[in-house]
């Protein structure tokens, strides 16, 4: 509730003084068609264009945000989809803290066709928010051939090279999680021993489940330990369990992102 009603206000209190503004206006987009790995994947991407000074969300925008949301219904030969999220930043919409992409954004999508020697015929829709000194929501529709060939994207290519590192790659000596009920969830305590990632770090907690209203951390950092107290609150409205090893753990900061899945006991 508390989630709808912020969204609500953020794309409906400064709306009056920008009702020339279109989608058009703000938002361009393209699929790239991508190319045919060895291994039979096959690597596309939506490429988002902004206006200057908007911003759109990364899947875990924080409490303010708007995350995209992919529907592929209506393409042929299309198998699992993965969606391979670059590195996101950190920003404010509002006084709020929020985690996106500015200027521009390319996004990955690994596709494994069904049948491997043909193209793929792929349909998307987008559902998305953009955002400056207001948030528009934005709607895309698109269609692209996804060829055989084998010959790769450059663009794609950096795209994919932006990923998070993981906690190893990042040189991350540890990571443990306390977890705590409390009245209407659970309380995660996430602590991380790392090297700091510039600017004002976020610490990201996500779950398997989308029913799952997660906060937005509250994150402070005493030399190499990084301390993150987030609550998840299910619609239950209870404690409830929880698998530990399906907890992500996400760090930003200026200098890139770390990414961890499972967060053990002390």
């Amino acid at each position: 509730m508390i989630r709808a009603l912020t969204l609500a206000i953020l794309l409906a209190t400064p709306a009056a003084a920008e009702r020339a503004l279109t989608q058009d206006d703000i938002l361009s987009a393209t699929l790239l068609s991508g190319w045919r790995a060895p291994d039979g994947r096959h690597f596309a991407a939506l490429s988002l264009t902004l206006a200057p000074g908007w911003k759109t969300y990364w899947r875990s925008p924080g409490e303010a945000g708007i995350p995209p949301m992919l529907d592929f219904d209506g393409s042929r030969n299309l198998g699992p989809v993965s969606l391979r999220w670059p590195s996101p930043s950190v920003f404010e919409i509002n006084g709020m803290q929020t985690i996106g992409y500015h200027d521009a954004l390319i996004l990955p999508i690994e596709v494994t066709p069904r049948l491997a020697d043909q193209p793929v015929e792929m349909r998307l829709r987008v559902d998305l928010g953009v955002c400056k000194d207001i948030c528009l929501p934005a709607t895309l529709d698109l269609t692209a051939t996804l060829p055989t060939t084998s010959t790769p994207d450059p663009a794609i290519r950096a795209a994919l090279a932006d990923r998070p590192r993981t906690g190893a790659d990042a040189g991350v000596a540890a990571i443990h999680c306390t977890i705590a009920p409390i009245s209407d969830g659970l309380r995660v305590t996430a602590s991380l021993d790392m090297a700091s990632l510039g600017g004002d770090e976020a610490v990201v907690v996500e779950t398997p489940d989308p029913a799952i209203w997660v906060s937005q951390s509250d994150t402070s950092r005493a030399g190499s330990t990084l301390t993150a107290v987030t609550d998840l609150v299910p619609s239950s409205g209870a404690p409830f369990a929880l698998d530990r090893s399906q907890l992500r753990v996400t760090v930003v900061g200026a200098n890139g992102a770390v990414e961890m899945m499972g967060c053990p006991a002390p």
